[in-house]
């Protein structure tokens, strides 16, 4: 078994999780201590009661999720919060959240990592968030239907396109989750293909409007990547088992 906080400080070094500014409900690093000591690392996109009974039953003592317990923002100890600390107490689960530093990490974040699942080493941080350049773009020569075969792939799953742009791909930029509010400022971006998870309905206009391929592959779907590599990484810096909790939202 290894200290929780020797594998917390790591991870806050590994990921500059003091450095790297994110929404004030992310509260990024570890959100709840267990009793000291970690033996199995879980890793899952989403903190919720089921994650929790998840990990449990897979003997996990750390939890890594992308998105942590706090998101709603500051609120009573009732009902759902106070049932997952309640059962994290328990079972003795430490939970860690990531949220910007794993979308942007350079090795394990989501956005490389996508761009690495279609075959795509030679990516470059672009798009500006917090102060931060947050995704990652490409310049390739890719039909697209091609590149939306390879994401498919990539996601397991089916993806939602906006084939509005070019049908050979230039000028690829990819964030992952729910970045499609920000078509106008991709536009600013010199990308003609945009890979994102969600967007709100207005976005498929503004796509239209821009002459801009805009591929939506799925919130959960393109955030699985960079939990998984980041307790795959700690677990072989530290000599522990790591599972992965899949549970899809289906957004």
């Amino acid at each position: 078994m290894i200290a929780l906080q020797e594998i917390v400080q790591y991870c806050d070094s590994y990921l500059r999780i003091g450095e790297i500014q994110d929404y004030e409900n992310a509260l990024n690093g570890v959100q709840f201590e267990n009793s000291g000591t970690v033996k199995k690392i879980a890793a899952a996109v989403d903190a919720s009661t089921p994650t929790l009974q998840e990990a449990a039953k897979c003997g996990a003592s750390l939890l890594i999720v992308h998105h942590g317990m706090f998101w709603p923002g500051l609120r009573p100890v009732t009902k759902a919060l106070r049932r997952q600390l309640k059962f994290a107490f328990e079972h003795d689960i430490a939970i860690y959240s990531a949220h910007l530093p794993l979308d942007l990490h350079p090795e394990v974040g989501n956005n490389v990592l996508v761009m690495r699942a279609l075959g795509l080493e030679n990516s470059e941080p672009f798009f500006e968030e917090k102060g931060s350049l947050l995704g990652r773009r490409a310049s390739v020569d890719i039909a697209r239907d091609e590149l939306v075969k390879r994401l498919e792939k990539a996601v397991a799953g089916s993806v939602k396109t906006i084939a509005s742009g070019p049908k050979t791909v230039r000028h690829l930029g990819v964030i992952t989750g729910a970045a499609g509010s920000e078509i106008e400022r991709i536009d600013g971006e010199g990308v003609d293909t945009f890979i994102t998870g969600e967007a709100p309905h207005w976005a498929a206009i503004a796509a239209a409007e821009m002459g801009l391929n805009l591929l939506l592959a799925g919130h959960y779907a393109t955030e699985t990547f960079g939990v998984k590599a980041l307790a795959a990484h700690i677990a072989g810096e530290f000599q522990l088992d790591w599972q992965f909790i899949d549970l899809p939202t289906g957004l």
